[in-house]
């Protein structure tokens, strides 16, 4: 259901009812699922009473969640893997491991050592390794599958245990044989290195070790497979499990619903402030506001969030993403300030000399390195780039046979880069609100066009990073409002159009 700019009230109050996602009023009550306050009286918004939640639902919402997290990050990360990690040795929960782990194999090599041999712990061993081939056969394979049951037979094992005939290294090159088979290529050589080791308990040891790797060989060809499926159903998959979430806790659109309704206010703020530098203003008229203006500049906040703030619900399974796309415009902006700063200070020094601008951007680039860190010194990095940045032009005017910057107007041109960071610099600002046009601009574009479009002035040294942060941002953007349209359809009509009549609501996302 497209929302357009130039729809009245009337129509925008039609079109969001009708894609409104069916469910009742009771399923939209306005209380943060991450919440500790259910018994507080819910948002304006919301026309229910709070509900208080149990244990159990708490804990199937946070099931879903993780499930519809996981499969977002799957379908959408085409990177997305599962890596096996070993504790730290220096951590105490790497310490405490090592010293179990040693604690388990000195006991096994004592019983092996025995006379007669103890195989009772060895065959818990061989019952669990069967469980983990077992685990890696895929459905059909029934002649492996009564293969290892019958050569790892626990019970066989035990009654040759009894009469000191268990062939113990048969069995371990059994087993090596087989994970041979069922492993992927990337560990033929850890195959290789278990047919070389003689000692039976670091034999067993090493099985396990590779079977660990061997699981994770799994879970990551699983998720291979998964990926097409999900890329195909991850709209509907994921809507189905957000309403889910939400009818085992109904304030889990608390945080959207408020960081939609800043939106609102601002925007009212904004005619407000028009209607009263209009003369010929009706200041008695009701203000027309657009739902597809409003939700874009929610997203717009997106890109100035303080991410110590809990993000909107809807937007969890994208909150890393978001912030990195944050944290690299805000670099970007940086680069912009620098440039635009030295062309109007040098500008007639340098304007002769090719890709100059590159170059400060090359400058630029890997001292702000990092620059989102707690300990970055954005300030200490500034004046390094002023620093350089002088020296660089003085070079340039050095080869050319030009008098070189003096230290007056070096002193002022390092002066400016430092003085970026300073709260309302007005350099800052220009770009900050020229980068902030060019992503509006991108979100007012229909999501199927794929030009970009027109880079702002101050930008253009920027353009090509610009361009790529912009469509990751219209990608996430343009998925989010698939999946969580007809939810922000029900908060658009409840906060703007309050009076209109709450119809069954339809399931169609919105197209833009």
């Amino acid at each position: 259901m497209p929302l357009n700019d130039d729809q009245n009230s009337d129509s925008d109050s039609s079109r969001l009812s009708e894609s409104t996602a069916s469910s009742s009023d009771s399923e939209y009550s306005r209380q943060s699922f991450n919440s500790d306050s259910s018994s507080k009286p819910s948002s304006p918004a919301s026309a229910s009473p709070p509900k208080i939640i149990t244990f159990d639902e708490l804990m199937a919402a946070a099931r879903n969640l993780t499930d519809l997290t996981l499969a977002h990050e799957i379908a959408v990360n085409a990177n997305f893997c599962i890596k096996h990690e070993d504790l730290p040795q220096n951590s105490f929960a790497g310490t405490v491991k090592q010293i179990v782990h040693k604690a388990f194999w000195d006991h096994l090599e004592s019983e092996l050592n025995e006379d007669p041999p103890e195989y009772e712990h060895a065959i818990k061993l061989f019952e669990e390794i069967k469980e983990i081939l077992l685990s890696f056969l895929t459905p059909g394979a029934n002649r492996i599958q009564n293969q290892i049951c019958e050569v790892l037979d626990t019970d066989l094992i035990r009654q040759q245990a009894e009469h000191n005939a268990v062939d113990i290294h048969g069995l371990a090159n059994y087993i090596i044989n087989t994970m041979g088979k069922l492993c992927a290529p990337v560990r033929d050589n850890d195959i290789k290195q278990l047919k070389a080791t003689d000692n039976i308990v670091e034999l067993l040891r090493q099985i396990f070790r590779v079977l660990d790797l061997m699981k994770v060989d799994m879970a990551n060809y699983t998720i291979q497979n998964l990926r097409p499926y999900l890329q195909r159903n991850l709209v509907d998959y994921e809507r189905t499990k957000f309403q889910e979430i939400l009818e085992e806790t109904p304030s889990a659109l608390d945080l959207t619903t408020e960081w939609i309704k800043e939106s609102i206010e601002d925007e009212l703020s904004s005619v407000s402030d028009e209607s009263s530098s209009s003369p010929g203003a009706d200041s008695s008229s009701k203000p027309i506001i657009s739902p597809t203006l409003v939700l874009n500049n929610s997203y717009l906040k997106l890109l100035q969030w303080d991410y110590r703030k809990t993000i909107p619900e809807t937007l969890i399974t994208d909150e890393v993403r978001l912030q990195e796309l944050r944290e690299k415009l805000n670099q970007l902006k940086i680069i912009a300030c620098v440039c635009l700063i030295t062309n109007n200070m040098v500008g007639a020094a340098i304007v002769d000399v090719p890709d100059f601008a590159d170059q400060l951007k090359r400058i630029s680039v890997p001292l702000l390195e990092g620059m989102n860190k707690k300990t970055f010194d954005l300030k200490e990095a500034l004046n390094a780039i002023g620093v350089q940045i002088c020296s660089k032009v003085n070079r340039s005017l050095t080869e050319r046979g030009l008098p070189t910057l003096n230290e007056e107007m070096q002193s002022n041109l390092m002066g400016q880069i430092a003085h970026i960071v300073e709260e309302n610099n007005p350099v800052s600002s220009l770009i900050d609100k020229r980068i902030q046009f060019f992503m509006r601009s991108l979100l007012a574009l229909p999501s199927f066009q794929k030009c970009m479009p027109t880079m702002p002035g101050g930008l253009s040294v920027i353009q090509t990073e610009m361009e790529f942060v912009g469509s990751q941002y219209a990608s996430i953007v343009n998925f989010n409002k698939q999946v969580y349209g007809p939810f922000y359809a029900n908060i658009l009509r409840k906060l703007l159009f309050p009076e209109a009549p709450m119809g069954k609501a339809e399931t169609e996302t919105p197209i833009n």
